[in-house]
């Protein structure tokens, strides 16, 4: 067993083995429903925002070789599941509290008269227009590179 004596990454004084450290420094995937549900709900904003993709439509999966994308605002999107099925719009918000998106037009009248934007979650959308600027072309272009490459290895 090998001994670590310092161990700055996990801020502690005492000898360690390498398989504590190890269990330490893994990402937290658990099978217990209770510790992924935990996990989910108090995902921080970034973590909210990779779980907060949409796949992309037929067309833009095949120009940019990439299966789906974290949404945001201004993303023109279609609803394929539910009662608004078939539907689009455009992303008004991005609600990453409640893992819901919004869509322009897609509102609900209240009993006093009111309306209130529907939430819809992103898994149950598919992106048919992007809003693109330079940090999501570079992402794009790191996606369909790494497809590309797991490709070129199967075959």
């Amino acid at each position: 067993m090998t001994k670590i004596n310092t161990c700055e990454a996990i801020f502690c004084s005492r000898p360690m083995d390498l398989s504590m450290l190890r269990n330490v420094l893994t990402v937290a995937l658990h099978s217990s429903r209770r510790k992924s549900r935990k996990a989910h709900y108090n995902a921080p904003s970034g973590v909210r925002r990779t779980i907060m993709s949409a796949p992309l439509s037929k067309e833009l999966r095949e120009k940019y070789n990439v299966r789906s994308i974290p949404v945001r605002k201004d993303d023109e999107v279609t609803v394929v599941r539910g009662t608004n099925k078939g539907r689009d719009g455009k992303v008004t918000n991005v609600y990453r509290l409640k893992y819901i998106i919004q869509i322009e037009r897609f509102v609900r009248e209240k009993s006093n008269g009111q309306s209130v934007p529907l939430g819809i979650h992103p898994s149950k959308v598919v992106v048919t227009k992007l809003k693109l600027d330079k940090d999501r072309e570079n992402i794009l272009e790191r996606k369909g590179k790494g497809r590309e490459a797991k490709l070129k290895t199967k075959q």
